[in-house]
């Protein structure tokens, strides 16, 4: 046995224009010094911003020391083989008070070449929704490069946007090289691969305290937007109690939601990767081998791939949370 259990983080709170108070009122997030907080980083290993252990005996460790350590028995045996010691996603909870930047992310080729770095994709899922709420993902037509800059020139990006209103439970997921954009009022859990690269195409022309506007990456991003126009946007999927219900499969990260009322247990033998589970409604206890550990509304706890059976107990009438792993 490697002695692991599951781990929590400190999460890494971030300041934006666009931020608001939803990871207090809502996620039950401590934090002082942050009046717009946007972001909460759950788990990240982007340098810099590596997150810390703040709970058992490793507590005061950072998730790179983990898998220089333990290796495989964290993150699964195939994970550390093609990722090495860079832990490979980013999860995080994004609050919108206000529209967030139109965006897009290149693909790892392409964030290769310039950056030296992984590519974005990512997902979201709907955590909660004010009234309207509106997230941008893809075009609304048939667009090619030249007309994408006949609006973008005129000041008429935003015409050729597609548009969903957003309720609790909505899924999106976004590929590298699709333009998106969360809008106002709009909380969301987010897992994506390891990477912050970002093109921001537009930003409703804002300006900050000191009135400049943010940097746009107008022609960076003209290389990485996938033009394609999709009917449906807003991923479906079935939702079953008691059991993991799998919302998005792709190369970098699976994700399920899982709901219970009563205990699950769970034999991922065969998985060999690291589990997460952001947990968005109601109080849950990861039964092991070794112990216990109890996972409270907005809390996000990392299960060691060497923890391959462990049952999850609800500590309340209904819990709800989504469930993260690499196939």
């Amino acid at each position: 046995m490697s002695g692991l259990y599951p781990l929590k983080f400190k999460p890494v709170f971030f300041e934006k224009i666009w931020g608001g108070n939803r990871m207090k009122t809502l996620l039950n997030k401590n934090y002082t010094s942050l009046s717009n907080c946007g972001e909460s980083w759950e788990i990240s290993g982007v340098e810099g911003n590596i997150s810390v252990v703040e709970n058992g005996f490793l507590a005061g460790n950072n998730l790179q020391e983990l898998v220089e350590i333990y290796m495989g028995d964290l993150v699964g045996d195939k994970v550390f083989k093609k990722f090495g010691e860079e832990f490979p996603l980013l999860i995080k909870f994004i609050d919108a008070a206000d529209d967030l930047s139109v965006q897009v992310h290149p693909n790892d080729k392409l964030a290769k070449e310039r950056h030296n770095a992984y590519g974005k994709t990512e997902m979201w899922y709907v955590v909660d929704a004010e009234k309207g709420a509106l997230i941008n993902s893809g075009f609304n037509q048939e667009v090619t490069k030249e007309k994408y800059l006949e609006y973008f020139n005129a000041g008429k990006l935003m015409d050729l946007l597609h548009y969903d209103e957003v309720f609790e439970g909505d899924v999106f997921f976004i590929p590298a090289g699709r333009v998106h954009a969360i809008g106002k009022g709009a909380l969301v859990a987010e897992i994506q691969q390891t990477s912050d690269v970002t093109y921001r195409i537009f930003d409703y022309n804002r300006k900050d305290a000191n009135g400049n506007e943010r940097e746009l990456h107008v022609d960076l991003a003209l290389d990485a937007i996938d033009f394609s126009y999709r009917q449906e946007y807003k991923t479906k999927y079935e939702k079953a109690k008691n059991t993991s219900s799998e919302i998005v499969s792709c190369d970098y990260f699976t994700t399920n939601f899982l709901e219970f009322d009563k205990t699950v247990e769970k034999e991922y033998n065969q998985l060999d990767s690291f589990i997460i589970y952001m947990n968005l409604e109601g109080e849950f206890e990861v039964e092991f081998e070794e112990g216990t550990e109890r996972v409270k509304k907005g809390e996000t706890v990392l299960i060691p791939a060497s923890l391959e059976t462990y049952k999850l107990k609800p500590l309340s009438a209904n819990v709800k949370t989504l469930e993260v792993y690499i196939q």
